[in-house]
């Protein structure tokens, strides 16, 4: 079974975490201890994306 580190998609440094190539993730939020980021990731069959949020408008009254 193949195994990878997986890496930061903002700075290219390793984070903490190893998938395996039968390893999904959804909305996970991805921590990176180099540039101390938090990045939202999806990760299926060693495929790794960037899920974008739409920024969080204020409620007006």
């Amino acid at each position: 079974m193949q195994t990878e580190w997986v890496l930061c998609p903002l700075c290219g440094g390793k984070t903490r975490l190893k998938i395996r190539e039968d390893t999904i993730l959804e909305n996970f939020p991805l921590y990176c201890p180099k540039c101390k980021q938090e990045t939202l990731i999806a990760v299926q069959r060693l495929n790794l994306s960037i899920i974008q949020e739409p920024d969080v408008k204020t409620q007006s009254r």
